[in-house]
């Protein structure tokens, strides 16, 4: 899976790690529907952390179509909202590799 963390690059991170990021994206789609900007802050924190200690970070010549992408940490409310969908910032079901 490519993880795109926006102002950082992408990431290849292992499936396995997808039920956790899923989990933490779960927590980042409750902030944003109860507008508690601390709440989002910190799920893309968690998010952007658990990438960067289990991800590769991919070379800036290695282009890959990302799976997922994570916001700056300091996303606002409103710029979360424009850009959630239904499956949120992870998508629940990827496609094989």
């Amino acid at each position: 899976m490519i993880v795109r963390l926006l102002g950082e690059g992408q990431f290849r991170v292992d499936d396995a790690l997808v039920e956790r990021l899923n989990e933490l994206d779960d927590q980042v789609a409750k902030a944003i529907e109860e507008g508690d900007e601390r709440g989002l802050w910190t799920g893309l924190q968690a998010l952007a952390q658990a990438v960067r200690e289990s991800g590769v970070k991919l070379g800036d010549d290695e282009l890959c179509p990302s799976d997922a992408v994570i916001p700056p940490e300091d996303f606002s409310l409103e710029e979360a909202r424009e850009v959630m969908t239904g499956d949120g910032l992870i998508p629940d079901a990827l496609p094989s590799s």
